[in-house]
């Protein structure tokens, strides 16, 4: 069993990271004309605005004590389709900021942890062990939400690329999403497709 000197601070990463996450659709809607999100206290990065008490914290929580594989989410950002300016384009740009801000997120990691003296320097004392837990979750959000199966961003953005009759194609899935989430984790399918890429990702960053 993981001691609560794992756990916590990664807990606490999680937290943040989703919050900044959230709080980036919310800004970004209201941006692009749709003021739901800022009027519901959304544009924020107390925890408290977007968390999920199931997918937030009792999920993460059994996959970090148990090592069960579990999906975890936070409070979706409402966003009302009628005030944006072109619907299907803003929508798309407003679910890219999500895992845009888990990059920008992790980049900033990897710049401290380039100031601190690099990779191999910063990993063997606590506060390295933070940075890289943090940078890592950070681009692993990042290409998780970016899988093009709704309700995870990436099948936002692809919705907002395709003509209008495959965009609704692609939508009748949203309902099934999850269950298609776990099918790919289940068969380790959704790890083929993430780490490579997430690897890469992180690579590129501390280079």
């Amino acid at each position: 069993m993981p001691s609560l000197e794992f756990v916590i601070p990664l807990f606490v990463i999680l937290l943040l990271s989703l919050s900044f996450h959230e709080a980036a659709h919310a800004w970004t809607a209201d941006r692009l004309g749709d003021p739901t999100a800022r009027l519901l206290g959304r544009i924020t990065l107390n925890p408290m605005a977007h968390i999920d008490w199931i997918g937030t914290v009792l999920f993460p929580l059994i996959a970090i004590f148990s090592g069960f594989p579990l999906l975890g989410w936070a409070k979706p950002v409402p966003v009302d389709f009628h005030n944006l300016r072109s619907p299907r384009r803003d929508f798309a740009i407003v679910a890219a900021a999500g895992p845009i801000s888990n990059i920008i997120l992790a980049s900033l990691v990897a710049a401290v942890i380039a100031l601190l003296g690099g990779f191999a320097a910063v990993l063997p004392t606590t506060a390295g062990e933070f940075f890289w837990q943090a940078l890592r979750l950070n681009v692993l959000l990042a290409v998780f939400n970016m899988i093009p199966v709704p309700p995870l961003d990436g099948g936002n953005v692809l919705m907002g690329l395709l003509p209008e009759g495959m965009a609704r194609a692609l939508d009748q899935l949203r309902p099934y999403g999850f269950l298609i989430l776990y099918a790919l984790l289940f068969t380790g399918a959704l790890s083929t497709i993430i780490m490579p890429i997430a690897n890469t990702i992180t690579g590129w960053l501390l280079l």
